[in-house]
């Protein structure tokens, strides 16, 4: 051990065993213990005082919590139709209908080959940095086609599309890091 860890563990033995509380807390505990009886027993309606004498708090507490109730229920019901799907249709909504099955392994396809070929056109009069970036772009479109034909068979495979997913955003990356590297962005 060094210095510090020696001065650490001498300090740590010269700490107390136990904490004591710098004042007596049974006193609080029976005023809250007090006020839980006293307060369960004005709700069953065995106060003794007389109904008119209800203290200001428990009245504003009672009093709020239909409201509460109310608005909690009004906010689940809005909640519960926003999110439903039963109340959107495709002619409403603006969105383009969900693809499913390998329809969308050949979108993404379709998506990543018009992506490539617009990143690649823009960074046409770039120079490249690297000589080898074509062979790693080989590679992982090599990736990406084995990672596909495992989709034929299971084309509803999570774990597949993200895989699928992530080669195609690392084709991206690669073409900005060999034609516009970060240490050039200023």
């Amino acid at each position: 051990m060094n210095k510090f860890d020696n001065a650490l563990e001498a300090e740590i033995q010269r700490l107390p065993k136990t904490r004591e509380p710098e004042r007596d807390l049974w006193r609080g505990i029976e005023l809250s213990l007090h006020s839980q009886v006293s307060g369960k027993a004005d709700e069953n309606g065995l106060n003794n005082e007389p109904s008119g004498q209800d203290k200001r708090g428990t009245i504003a507490r009672l009093s709020t919590k239909p409201w509460l109730a109310m608005a909690a229920s009004a906010m689940l019901v809005s909640v519960i139709w926003f999110f439903s799907p039963a109340f959107t249709t495709d002619e409403t909504s603006g969105e383009q209908p969900k693809l499913a099955g390998y329809a969308l392994v050949d979108a993404l396809s379709e998506q990543q080959d018009d992506q490539m070929t617009s990143l690649l056109a823009s960074y046409d009069s770039a120079p490249e940095l690297s000589e080898n970036w074509q062979a790693q772009l080989k590679e992982l479109d090599d990736a990406a086609g084995v990672i596909k034909a495992a989709l034929k068979d299971d084309p509803n495979n999570r774990a597949l599309l993200k895989m699928l997913k992530h080669v195609y955003q690392q084709q991206i990356t690669l073409i900005e890091r060999v034609h516009a590297p970060k240490w050039q962005q200023i």
